[in-house]
């Protein structure tokens, strides 16, 4: 029997305590028991004891990695994560303060300082590039370094200042590499891995300034020149691939965008041997995966629907979790090992909108998705990080009892809990964005276009009277201190959180680009930074 199965089974006794909490009732022991008998001066003690045990037992994996997986929650703070946990273990009839997403469980744990080399708050460009190129960089940048200028378009001064990704150096080294999104794949995160631009906004040519001679990111990806090319891009965004004159597949009237008259998803075909092109979930379910060598999954114009709108989607749309599944039997074909990045891109874009509901449901199907990388991998040779790229100016406030709704409005001892005014506030809140309720007008999230539509509720002339109001709903926007068309980002550290070699290298505060660095050493990967 191995010391790591071994530990497994010793830590499932230990944490037994901590988590039956967290079990449905009839899947406590003594069913009869009263469902809140876990909360028990004994009971809190006990866990405590098993918790202290649990925290003794990891031993560092310090051997090489064969495989690394970046899991990027697009604008999950600690904020995000904490409601994202109550929200699934409330959707799942259990105690939420209790509940753990699934990437809380791993051992190592530390802080991740995302400030940018000029921004003190920083956009996804410049975060996701440190992720993967190991520096620092400027607002909307991707994978070049600090000395490039944002409207910089010459093609030899963005090479020069170009910095390579870990994808790139993995597939130098003959390792398989795949990105999966749920925003487009020339978005800034994914775009990060494969692309050199300075600003992030060139993602077909149709956005460049006139007179570039850079490429744009979707090109970038089809012509993509190291080793054998990326196995596996799935996400949406084939307006970015589609000639202006090619009609899109799923949605009548829509065309791509490009002004080359280049299908590069066609290109994608020509280029690779055993390639496969798909466009909606029934498509990838039918790939066989032991004939297809390079995938490119393109589910939609633009980005991706949000979870909780996933099934309305005309042609249908795979989760997260289900990408992740594919991608990695894809890529595990390669005996030499892989690199694989997922990015739950929507959770920013909700947050963006001030709809928590849908940025924590996209956290929720993250969590799903670690789960399946988690099932699909052997821990002992496979490194597992989840992070943010940033935060955003979520707030979880007041003083809610336990249990009561995380999306609700905050309730103490039975009873509403009001303002200043007597009114009732919700539990979740933003410091700024479009739910700003100044005046008697209210503004509600249509999750089709990402667009707010204003609807009349009663109330002051400072906030709305709420008593009435279903803060619970999918289309509620939650309130918004300063008004502001688009809800920011948040400037305070995120989570990194680890499982396998060189996991253990993450402890206390860490600058953000320190990732790439373990990453690429576990998978025994060096470059020297321009």
């Amino acid at each position: 029997m191995s010391p790591h199965y071994c530990f497994s089974l010793r830590l499932q006794h230990l944490l037994r305590l901590a988590v039956i909490a967290s079990l449905p009732l009839a899947a406590q022991p003594g069913v009869a028991k009263p469902a809140t008998e876990f909360n028990t001066p004994q009971f809190w003690y006990e866990s405590g004891q098993a918790a202290l045990a649990a925290a003794k037992q990891p031993v560092p994996q310090t051997g090489k990695a064969k495989n690394v997986i970046l899991f990027v929650g697009d604008g999950m703070g600690i904020s995000t994560v904490t409601a994202a946990r109550i929200l699934e273990g409330q959707q799942q009839a259990r105690d939420g303060e209790s509940n753990r997403l699934a990437f809380e469980k791993f051992p190592y744990f530390a802080l991740s300082v995302t400030a940018s080399a000029n921004q003190q708050t920083s956009d996804s460009a410049p975060t996701a590039t440190a992720l993967v190129t190991g520096i620092k960089a400027n607002d909307g940048a991707i994978s070049v370094n600090q000395t490039l200028a944002r409207n910089e378009h010459r093609a030899e001064q963005v090479a020069a200042a170009s910095v390579k990704s870990i994808l790139q150096q993995a597939e130098e080294q003959g390792l398989a590499t795949g990105i999966v999104t749920t925003a487009r794949v020339t978005h800034a995160t994914p775009a990060t891995n494969y692309a050199h631009v300075p600003d992030r906004e060139w993602e077909a040519d149709a956005n460049l300034p006139a007179g570039a001679t850079v490429k744009d990111i979707a090109r970038q990806l089809i012509e993509f020149p190291y080793g054998d090319g990326i196995e596996v891009v799935m996400g949406g965004g084939r307006k970015q691939f589609y000639a202006s004159t090619e009609a899109d597949p799923e949605y009548t009237g829509r065309t791509g965008i490009r002004r080359d008259g280049r299908n590069l998803h066609k290109e994608w075909l020509a280029k690779h041997p055993q390639a496969a092109y798909v466009w909606n979930k029934k498509q990838l379910d039918a790939l066989d995966i032991k004939k297809t060598k390079h995938l490119l999954a393109l589910f939609g114009p633009s980005h991706m629907r949000y979870e909780a709108d996933r099934a309305d989607d005309i042609a249908g749309e795979p989760s997260l979790a289900e990408m992740t599944q594919t991608a990695i039997q894809l890529l595990q074909k390669n005996r030499k090992g892989f690199y694989l990045m997922v990015e739950a891109g929507r959770i920013d874009h909700a947050h963006h909108a001030g709809n928590a509901y849908r940025a924590l449901t996209d956290a929720i199907a993250l969590s799903n998705a670690v789960k399946a990388a988690q099932a699909a991998t052997d821990p002992r040779e496979t490194l597992i990080i989840v992070t943010a790229d940033h935060s955003h100016t979520f707030t979880i406030a007041g003083y809610p009892e336990r249990g009561n709704p995380i999306l609700g409005k905050t309730k103490v001892d039975g009873e509403f809990a009001t303002d200043s005014l007597g009114l009732p506030y919700t539990t979740l809140g933003y410091a700024n964005g479009p739910g700003f309720t100044g005046g008697k007008i209210r503004r509600e999230f249509n999750g089709d276009n990402e667009t707010a539509t204003a609807a009349t509720y009663s109330g002051t002339a400072a906030r709305p009277d709420l008593t009435q109001v279903d803060t619970t709903s999918p289309s509620y926007m939650q309130e918004a201190a300063v008004p502001l068309a688009s809800e920011t980002h948040g400037g305070e550290d995120v989570g990194i959180y680890a499982l396998g070699p060189n996991a253990h290298l993450f402890r206390g505060v860490q600058e953000q680009h320190l990732i790439y660095h373990v990453m690429a050493d576990a998978l025994g990967l060096n470059k020297q930074a321009k």
